[in-house]
Formats: C-alpha cells, structure tokens, sequence
C-alpha cells in the first residue's frame, strides 16, 4: 500500500529545486516513478520516511537530446524509448541504445528515465556499463550551486551516489567518440522479456589491424555496482587479440571480479559464464 505522501508537480528547474532545497522537508524526486512507486509498495526501507514527492516529469528542459560543442547532452528526464528511438544516439552511441532496448518492458521504457536508472544506482542498472565506456561525465544543480562530475565519481555503493538532498541531476554528457571506436552490449537475465540483470557487459575499442590501441571495459550485476575495469584496460592495450590472448583477457576479468565481490553463493555459475562471453565478445569484436 502507498502512504499518504505530500505531491508536488513544478512548472520549472527552479521551483522543483526550491521544494527540495530544506533537509527537514524529506523530499523524494518522481520522475518515471518505476522504481519509487514498486518501492511503496513493498515497504523498502529506502522509502519510508519520504513525506513529499516532486513529480518533475512534466518539465520539458529535462528532456532535451542535443549534440553539442562538448558532446551529446542528454536531459535527465529522457526515457529510455525516446533514448532509442534518438537518430544521433543511435549513429554516435550504439551500445546505449543496445541496453535501453532491452530494460524492462515497453511500458516501463516509455516512463523510465535514463537519470533514474543510475540515481538510483542498483548493481543491475543496465545503462551503467555503456555509459560508463562512453566516459559519461553528469551535471547535478542544487539553488545555489551546479557542478559538473564523471559517472564513474558519481556512483559509490549500492543505492548510493554523490547526489545530496537538495539537488537533482540535470543532465548527461557524453563526449564524441573518435573515429574507429566501436563495441557491443551483453545482457543475461532470469528470462528473456522484463528481466532484471544477472550479467551486463559493455566493451568498446579501437583496433588496429590485430592489436588493441584502446579498450574500454565494464560491467554491472556481477559487482556491488556498475564498474570500468582500468587495470584489463591497460593490460590488453597494445597486445595482439590472438587466441591465447583473449583467454589470459577473461580469466582475469574473472578473478578482478572476485577480488571485489568475494566468494559468494553465484560466483560456481556466473564467473564462468562472465569470462566465457567476454572472451565471445572479444573474439566477436577484434576479427569484425
């Protein structure tokens, strides 16, 4: 059952951020309520002294797609169908349209939004890896101040980021990709349709001719949170994609894996499957 919550729906940035601004008030943003609402309904702790929700889901200035001098600005309240169905996301950021198409549902997609998706910052947010190769950097605005921060520094632990109470993410930014970068999206779920993460992958790279000049490595689900792999970054940087090679690639991935994580109950069933499809996918990628 939802609690009696106060509700408030803004007309701009301004007055949104002016209803949040006081600690005491307990506010909580709604913008595709997909996560806050499920939420309410099954008591989570991480709801329950929320008093006032701030519905921003009508304010147009947070929905903005456009291509800029410093990269592609994604409003913070663009959901993930019109993330997909964006021609320039499309062209210039493939991986991220690969990871929006499949969230959830048809209906969840068209309510969901792509800030929520990592505001909320659950290990199995599926944008998370391809944002994170796309080197994602985020803008967060309070009434006084606006600051400007990479993805990667902006998300700590599970269901915690760097947001403070009085501020909200206003958008995303992702910096052109040079030319001859280019990548792929993995996703294992329970089932095939609506399925939270077990595993996502995201690797994107540079090839030339059969030697790695850049790489970009991450994952989510299978770490507390979504996370780049600097270290098999730079480890396979300059070295030839020959058979051996790739393997040497996954078996570390795996054990950098459980250098995080620990041992756990999955780690008999997911590290072999995690190494097995990034070594796919990298086999797939550098002879394409």
């Amino acid at each position: 059952m939802i609690p009696e919550i106060d509700y408030f729906k803004p007309e701009n940035l301004t007055q949104a951020l002016e209803a949040i601004a006081k600690d005491e008030v307990k506010a909580r943003l709604l913008a595709g309520g997909t996560d806050i609402i499920p939420g309410f309904h099954i008591n989570s702790r991480r709801f329950r002294d929320v008093r006032l929700l701030v519905d921003i889901s009508g304010l147009q200035e947070l929905k903005t797609i456009t291509l800029q001098d410093d990269g592609l600005h994604i409003g913070a309240a663009a959901t993930f169908t019109s993330i997909v169905k964006n021609p320039t996301i499309r062209e210039k950021y493939p991986l991220l349209v690969q990871s929006a198409s499949q969230i959830g549902s048809v209906q969840i997609r068209n309510r969901a939004t792509i800030a929520g998706n990592f505001v909320n910052n659950a290990p199995c947010a599926d944008s998370v890896p391809p944002l994170l190769v796309y080197d994602a950097a985020i803008v967060v605005q309070s009434l006084q101040n606006k600051r400007r921060l990479l993805l990667s520094d902006f998300l700590l632990k599970p269901y915690r980021t760097q947001l403070n109470s009085n501020e909200i993410v206003t958008e995303i930014i992702l910096p052109e990709t040079p030319d001859g970068y280019y990548g792929d999206f993995y996703k294992l779920g329970r089932r095939r349709g609506v399925a939270i993460s077990r595993i996502t992958l995201s690797v994107l790279l540079k090839m030339n001719g059969n030697v790695f000049e850049d790489i970009r490595i991450a994952a989510g689900a299978i770490t507390p949170i979504g996370k780049r792999f600097p270290e098999l970054e730079k480890q396979a940087k300059g070295q030839r994609a020959d058979t051996d090679f790739l393997k040497e690639l996954a078996v570390t991935l795996g054990e950098q894996i459980l250098e995080i994580t620990g041992l756990r109950w999955s780690s008999a069933y997911k590290l072999p499957v995690v190494q097995q499809t990034f070594y796919g996918m990298l086999q797939k990628l550098s002879t394409r």
